[in-house]
């Protein structure tokens, strides 16, 4: 299948999102078919705060080395990392990716849709084959955030020519059914903690990202087996320190063979 087809198969395409090789390559050996990036987990790991564009050679990069998986990769890329249409085209087209996430804020606030309908209408001109699912933030900064006005911009997005739509922090069942009613593309979503992938399905959803729950998910088991050793509990068990170093030599030489 491919990385579009992913997202009509019978159940909702679940994107666990990496934060850098390591993640990425347990995803892979895990069996997920597609990764996203982290932009939260990219900045985090570099000791940056979320969005501003701090993201960008970091997801560049990223992206560059993990693109030799037998996997889609997907990058997040904020909002496109600048204001210019053609700049946003031209740097999608160059990272060698299935697809990308770009959303309709900066600096914390919702930006006119005609901005990201723009950036849309590059980047399909520049690369018509990558998959585009446009961010719509109403609900993450509590913008906007009626079911209305999100399909005001989803259609916009649409018109310009993505191919999925993405509304983190939609969760309520009611509102999930309404905006995947009214969005003529695959709806993506962040996970549901009191909705399971059964429940999205029958809501519509087609998409379900991690997003930086398994970053921040990791950062709190490390701080855990830290504890455990330092108060005589059992310490967790892990995969063991020779199958992630073959993971590392296979990704070596599979990086070097290409």
């Amino acid at each position: 299948m491919t990385f579009r087809e992913l997202h009509a198969g019978e159940n909702p395409l679940l994107l666990p999102n990496a934060w850098d090789v390591g993640s990425a390559l347990a995803f892979a050996a895990a069996g997920f078919p597609a990764i996203g990036t982290t932009s939260f987990g990219v900045n985090a790991s570099a000791g940056q705060p979320d969005a501003g564009g701090a993201s960008r050679d970091a997801t560049v990069a990223l992206v560059a080395r993990i693109r030799s998986l037998p996997v889609y990769v997907s990058a997040d890329i904020e909002n496109g990392y600048s204001d210019d249409p053609v700049e946003v085209g031209a740097l999608v087209a160059g990272l060698g990716v299935d697809g990308v996430n770009i959303e309709d804020s900066a600096d914390g606030r919702l930006v006119p849709p005609a901005v990201l309908a723009a950036k849309i209408t590059a980047i399909k001109r520049a690369a018509p084959g990558v998959f585009v699912n446009a961010r719509v933030d109403s609900y993450w900064f509590h913008e906007d955030d009626t079911v209305p006005a999100v399909l005001e911009r989803a259609k916009a997005y649409a018109d310009a020519g993505a191919d999925g739509i993405f509304v983190p922090g939609a969760a309520d069942p009611a509102t999930l059914e309404q905006l995947t009613a009214g969005i003529p593309l695959p709806v993506n979503v962040l996970v549901v903690p009191a909705l399971d992938l059964d429940e999205l399905k029958n809501l519509g959803v087609r998409r379900v990202s991690t997003g930086s729950l398994p970053y921040r998910v990791a950062i709190d088991a490390a701080v855990d087996v830290a504890r455990a050793v330092q108060e005589r509990r059992d310490v967790p068990t892990a995969t063991s320190y020779d199958e992630s170093q073959q993971r590392l030599l296979d990704f070596a030489s599979r990086t070097k063979a290409g």
